[in-house]
């Protein structure tokens, strides 16, 4: 019972890390969005992997060389498959507005990425012949709920502040976010896909918390590689935007957006640092249950930090309890799935 709590609350401290990191990013000034994203996602796709990789493998190039290429191509391609997926979701955001958008992305991501990997490894019908899977199933559900609670609650909250989407789209907007919740579900099936990886590093003595780590350095090399083209092409293509007129500002300056930026980074590698340390105590017959506590964390966690930064300060009551009622939801959510892996 005490390796499942403790799984649970990694998960939560890997939440919490996502829905946190944008915090530092939102406070570059004088960069545009492309540069900043590129620079925050050169520590959390590319240096953080390899740097921490490279300090568990005993060889680094040797471990990756006596992989199956299939293995490495799997982890790649549904890496790049979350890359596309992040693409989306500021087009998303733009149709549909934040809360809309993020809670139809993310209700998308948590049921495609916490049931079809079970699906697709024959072990669906788990979930319903067997009391933990009943149960998990039913925190799933109760999950779902929880999103849509805080959805609700943070739509609210925009038509309030007067904050809906200058574009609005409701047709667009709901398909771009089926789009973005399909796609962004691929970091759930890289995960799942590298587990040769992991065994890998447990048989050359690698400690099970970290095991799932060096799988990192190819799944977010392929997200990498998605998100760079596009902002890499953002910057050639539009006219307005300027890698060199970002790069001219003051030293102070860049040096202050650099750091904001690497922050921001750090965290976003860190939620999945901590999701490894929470799947490593959870059985595999629930390892599914990984992607539904993290992804419903982050909704948990998002609520949490938006009344921390105070952006709900100007909001009336209602919204405010009915996004507490949403957290409340999901908190149970979690707890039922404890329960499931417990029995």
């Amino acid at each position: 019972m005490n390796s499942i709590v403790s799984a649970i609350g990694w998960h939560m401290v890997g939440a919490a890390s996502a829905a946190s990191f944008y915090a530092p990013i939102g406070k570059v000034k004088k960069w545009s969005w492309e540069t900043t994203w590129a620079v925050a996602g050169i520590f959390s796709w590319v240096l953080l992997p390899i740097v921490v990789s490279y300090f568990l493998l005993p060889d680094f190039r040797a471990f990756y060389a006596a992989l199956d290429s299939s293995v490495l191509w799997k982890a790649f391609l549904f890496g790049s498959m979350w890359g596309v997926g992040n693409v989306n979701y500021g087009l998303t955001m733009r149709y549909l507005g934040m809360s809309l958008g993020i809670g139809i992305a993310i209700g998308t991501t948590l049921v495609v990425g916490t049931l079809l990997p079970p699906f697709l490894h024959g072990q669906f019908l788990f979930l319903f012949t067997s009391n933990n899977g009943l149960m998990t199933l039913a925190g799933i559900l109760v999950a779902l709920v929880g999103v849509g609670v805080v959805t609700y609650a943070g739509h609210q909250k925009e038509e309030q502040l007067g904050l809906t989407a200058a574009e609005f789209d409701l047709k667009k907007g709901l398909m771009l976010a089926l789009m973005c919740g399909f796609f962004s579900s691929g970091m759930s099936f890289a995960i799942d896909a590298s587990k040769p990886m992991e065994q890998a590093a447990l048989q050359l003595g690698v400690n099970p918390l970290y095991a799932a780590l060096p799988s990192y350095v190819i799944i977010m090399g392929g997200g990498a590689l998605v998100n760079f083209a596009y902002c890499i092409g953002r910057l050639i293509m539009r006219s307005e935007l300027s890698f060199r007129a970002d790069c001219s500002q003051p030293m102070a300056v860049n040096l202050r957006n650099g750091l904001l930026a690497a922050t921001g980074g750090t965290m976003w590698y860190l939620q999945f640092f901590f999701y490894a340390w929470g799947a490593a105590s959870i059985p595999q017959n629930l390892s599914y249950v990984n992607w539904m506590l993290h992804m419903s964390g982050y909704v948990l966690f998002g609520g949490l930090v938006g009344l921390a930064l105070g952006e709900w300060a100007h909001v009336k009551r209602r919204p405010i309890v009915i996004l507490w009622i949403g957290m409340l939801i999901i908190i149970l959510a979690a707890n039922l799935v404890g329960l499931g892996m417990a029995i």
